[in-house]
């Protein structure tokens, strides 16, 4: 090889070789970056714990809290405890302080006359920096009523819906996705009539990649206008799993198409609610229900269906057992839309918490306070004839139990209730496990 072309190489591989050294520097240096943005656990980790371990108590009742604040799993003593307290979602009109001694502070909270939630805020300054936390109480949760009346021809209505939209042909479109399909799972792209207006809805069918027949789920989801990839975990378990997104939209959009496209709906949730025929979550309600006709259109179904979902997606599970009894089961964590009203009555009320103090002035109106009523799911929890799984946490602000248990409350159907108090919205994979072989057992 010419001295040259050796030399052109030399200095082509050296230049080579520091442009790699240089991005290991700034990749390393991103990376440290990055974990210094996501720290594992916080810098100051409080522990606050009630004095009864199921953070129940019976109205009149006064709880005792104790709260503890570590650094690197040490104590930190003399730091300043203060707290303020009140009906969850509400102000929180008492307040205190106390000093973590000997590794504690405790106080006393004021109690509730009346069921419901306390929430109590507590705030623990180390130096001269603040942590907050907060933990919700419950008193006789089970002795809850709901604030929403249901209308007199509540049934009638819905039965007219259902009846409408039976005259409109399914015409479900499905195509194999193979960039999601696996050993265990075909995944379809599949979508459907919901509306006689001509209003389709979308969504992805995960299959079990075995011969058989199969039981088969509704899975509707939370709120939001986002990109949603299938979700197997159900159908690797043998489990049909009709994964839905509820507001007409393609699959697969990129996720600047359906942020400008969210920007665009706007709060969604309020759209129309002035007039009940018109209101945006009918067809949402319809389309969810015309989600068990697909179902029953498969031949890979074996006829045994059910429900599930969290928030939204656990308010439309509710709302789909109840206006389809074909539906055997339902499973619903933290769901929404349940005693939207409680605003109105000096208590907390469910997302979308459409008449809190932000919202009531645009909102508190006599036409839609009279149709939300035909939408809330507490309505539809009154006339639900199946078994049903719920679990929920009390630490939740998105959908306050208070409302929940409302909507549970109303259950006459069997139901098997799971707390896990601490958590807020969202829940353990435990907790998901336990809903799964509940799920199943209903489905044989």
């Amino acid at each position: 090889m010419p001295g040259s072309m050796k030399s052109i190489i030399a200095i082509s591989m050296s230049r080579r070789n520091l442009f790699l050294i240089i991005f290991f520097i700034a990749f390393s240096g991103f990376v440290a970056l990055a974990q210094l943005s996501k720290p594992q656990r916080n810098y100051i980790d409080l522990i606050v714990t009630p004095d009864h371990a199921d953070w129940i108590y019976r109205t009149g009742e006064k709880p005792t809290v104790k709260v503890m604040a570590f650094k690197s799993g040490i104590a930190q003593e003399g730091a300043r405890v203060s707290y303020a307290a009140g009906p969850e979602m509400m102000d929180l009109t008492t307040t205190g302080e106390a000093i973590i001694q000997n590794g504690v502070a405790n106080f006393t909270l004021p109690t509730l006359e009346k069921s419901g939630f306390l929430q109590c805020r507590i705030t623990v300054k180390v130096g001269d920096a603040a942590y907050s936390d907060q933990i919700k109480l419950g008193f006789s949760p089970d002795k809850i009523e709901p604030t929403a009346v249901m209308p007199a021809d509540f049934g009638m209505f819905w039965e007219k819906q259902i009846r409408d939209l039976e005259t409109v042909p399914l015409d479900v479109t499905r195509r194999l996705n193979e960039r999601y399909t696996t050993d265990k799972v075909l995944v379809y792209e599949v979508s459907y009539r919901a509306a006689k207006e001509g209003y389709r809805m979308n969504g992805w069918l995960m299959v079990p990649n075995k011969k058989g027949t199969f039981p088969a789920v509704v899975m509707p989801p939370g709120a939001g206008i986002k990109p949603q990839v299938p979700s197997c975990q159900l159908a690797e378990t043998g489990v049909i799993t009709l994964q839905l997104e509820v507001h007409g939209l393609p699959l697969g959009m990129d996720v600047e198409a359906y942020d400008g496209i969210r920007r665009a709906y706007g709060d969604y949730m309020f759209v129309n609610l002035d007039d009940r025929e018109k209101y945006y979550y009918k067809r949402v309600y319809l389309g969810c229900k015309r989600g068990v006709d697909l179902l029953f259109s498969l031949p890979e179904f074996n006829g045994h269906a059910g429900t599930t979902g969290g928030s939204q997606g656990g308010a439309l599970a509710i709302v789909t057992a109840a206006l389809d009894k074909r539906v055997e089961a339902v499973v619903a964590f933290y769901p929404a839309l349940c005693d939207v009203t409680g605003y109105l009555h000096g208590r907390a009320g469910g997302w979308p918490h459409m008449f809190n103090a932000k919202n009531r002035a645009f909102m508190d109106k006599p036409e839609k306070v009279k149709n939300i009523a035909y939408y809330d799911v507490v309505n539809f929890a009154r006339i639900l004839q199946v078994p049903g799984f719920y679990s929920f946490g009390y630490n939740d602000n998105v959908c306050p139990p208070t409302s929940v248990y409302s909507a549970v409350n109303s259950i006459k159907a069997p139901k098997t209730i799971l707390i896990d108090p601490v958590s807020a919205h969202w829940r353990y994979p435990e907790t998901n496990q336990k809903s799964i072989k509940w799920l199943k057992e209903q489905l044989q």
